[in-house]
């Protein structure tokens, strides 16, 4: 089956949640809310996920809306039917171009596998329209798509650009998720600025982990987007990406400290996690830093005493750069303020 840290994601922090979650129990203990509210693919949400707790998660790209909510959603499905629907899909052929393969053969995948995951997408497609699936099934086949690309894609593990070279053909089959329904009943997904977000829920514990540098997350996973929105827009430029325009997160951007202050302020919880790599002055300009540690303990300051943990990290990034004093760090706050 398939499990939600198994693909290949910027800032992925499954290899840090138990120094996370050591954290969590020596400085909260039980806790009945958790808020990942920067969740990317979820990864963080789902360790603390337990029958007794509920995860807010949120983020701003529809992809990994649709992954919140196959590992982390309510909502009602038939296993049995899924595992009948991924079968018949792992067989489809068709040498019949489409957008997909239009647009991303023979650059991101192989022309017959292009050929392939679009019509697989299509066919998803259908039958929601048709009825035959309801949208937690949607979600779960689109995320089981998503994982099968993923391992076979012509990249370093993003798709900001493909590698140049030529692509060897790869089988990919299609997994069912391993979905802990039991784990989920009280969870709420959002896909909406936490900024805005904030303003409308209250927990108890809230988990922080924003871009923290100039490259954002919608260039990165453009092909993703693409593919779970299937509304099939233009694409333009060598890397074959569409129009992102309303999908850009500020915290890549010059209002970075000025957003995240105001996100603190309007918490309403009795304990903050913010996860944040140093990375300062330490790689290329895209890389550095938006948010600078004075500004970081002085936003999180004005809501109680900060605490700092570290803990080395060898980090997954877009180039060939070894940064070998790279850290990960948990910034702490019990709110009193």
């Amino acid at each position: 089956m398939l499990k939600i840290h198994q693909r290949r994601y910027l800032g992925n922090k499954f290899k840090i949640l138990p120094f996370i979650g050591e954290i969590v129990q020596n400085e909260i203990g039980n806790f009945a809310e958790f808020c990942d509210i920067f969740a990317g693919s979820g990864v963080v949400g789902e360790y603390f996920n337990k029958p007794d707790n509920k995860i807010i998660s949120n983020d701003l790209l529809y992809h990994n809306f649709v992954n919140l909510n196959t590992f982390l959603g309510i909502e009602k499905f038939d296993e049995s039917k899924i595992l009948e629907i991924l079968k018949k899909l792992n067989v489809l052929k068709s040498k019949k171009d489409n957008y997909f393969s239009s647009n991303f053969g023979n650059f991101y995948f192989s022309l017959e596998n292009a050929v392939k995951i679009g019509l697989i997408r299509e066919e998803i497609e259908n039958l929601y329209k048709a009825k035959k699936i309801n949208e937690q099934e949607k979600f779960i086949l689109i995320t089981s798509l998503i994982y099968a690309i993923d391992k076979i894609a012509n990249t370093v593990g993003h798709y900001d650009a493909y590698i140049k070279k030529e692509i060897k053909e790869r089988k990919f089959e299609l997994l069912l998720p391993q979905i802990n329904r039991q784990n989920n009943k009280e969870n709420e997904i959002y896909k909406l600025d936490a900024n805005e977000l904030i303003k409308r829920i209250s927990c108890e514990v809230l988990y922080l982990d924003p871009p923290y540098n100039s490259r954002q997350y919608s260039d990165s996973y453009h092909l993703l987007e693409n593919l779970a929105l299937w509304s099939k827009p233009q694409v333009f430029g060598v890397a074959k990406k569409f129009d992102r325009s309303k999908i850009k997160s500020g915290y890549s951007g010059v209002n970075a400290t000025k957003l995240f202050a105001d996100l603190v302020q309007n918490a309403k919880c009795k304990f903050i996690l913010f996860s944040y790599n140093n990375m300062a002055n330490k790689g290329n300009h895209r890389s550095n830093a938006k948010i600078s540690d004075e500004d970081i303990v002085r936003i999180l300051g004005a809501r109680g005493k900060v605490k700092i943990f570290e803990q080395k990290h060898r980090e997954f990034n877009v180039g060939n750069t070894r940064r070998d004093n790279n850290f990960e760090r948990v910034f702490f706050v019990k709110v009193d303020k």
